[in-house]
């Protein structure tokens, strides 16, 4: 299981109520990392837990604010730093947003969120070492950027979970949604995976079929 956190809670601070069996998915937003979105999905429906994401946001909200709110509603967190790489467009930048709210969540978790017990997820062995030096004594779970590999990894991570699904089951999930994922981006008027209503189906479909597919 992730790591546990545990120290003095900050007075004065109203903590939002934390829901059994959420996860934070802190994930790069862009149609390479497709796949392992889907993958993600699956792998925690698996588990009988609930993705949550800042694509749930909505434009009224202070952004920061809800990503506060969100991290500290949920129980657990994945974090996947593995998008390291300049972006193609001008002028070219890396991806700040991840190791930013990586590091929002490990300042929660030694306040007002000491229960909060995160992961960090990279797809290359060691480069965390170079791009996040301060995590050194982290291990991070190395998915080799496959779905098979999230899949390998998070059944790591949440090894004294009460539920122990298969990698085999965790596939036979994301096979119905990658079944379901055209008509699914048709119904909301979407291009790729990363809106709000693609998101919310996606859950919808991988919790449905995790209680027809997984073991329990």
């Amino acid at each position: 299981m992730p790591t546990r956190k545990s120290t003095r809670q900050l007075r004065g601070v109203a903590k939002p109520r934390v829901k059994a069996g959420s996860v934070f998915l802190n994930i790069p937003y862009d149609a390479k990392f497709e796949n392992l979105l889907l993958a993600y999905i699956s792998a925690i429906g698996a588990f009988g837990f609930t993705p949550r994401a800042t694509l749930e946001i909505r434009f009224s909200q202070i952004r920061l604010d809800r990503i506060l709110e969100l991290i500290q509603q949920s129980q657990y967190s994945i974090h996947d730093l593995s998008r390291v790489q300049l972006d193609s467009r001008s002028p070219r930048t890396p991806r700040f947003n991840m190791p930013f709210e990586l590091g929002l969540t490990v300042a929660l978790g030694k306040t007002s969120h000491p229960d909060h017990a995160w992961i960090v997820c990279e797809s290359m062995r060691r480069r965390i070492n170079k791009s996040l030096s301060d995590l050194d004594g982290t291990d991070a779970y190395i998915h080799d950027g496959t779905v098979s590999g999230v899949f390998r990894e998070i059944c790591n991570a949440f090894v004294g979970s009460s539920r122990q699904p298969t990698v085999t089951e965790m596939m036979q999930i994301y096979k119905v949604l990658r079944a379901q994922f055209k008509s699914i981006l048709r119904r909301a008027g979407a291009k790729d995976a990363f809106h709000a209503r693609v998101f919310k189906e996606l859950v919808i479909s991988a919790r449905t079929a995790a209680s027809e597919l997984v073991v329990r």
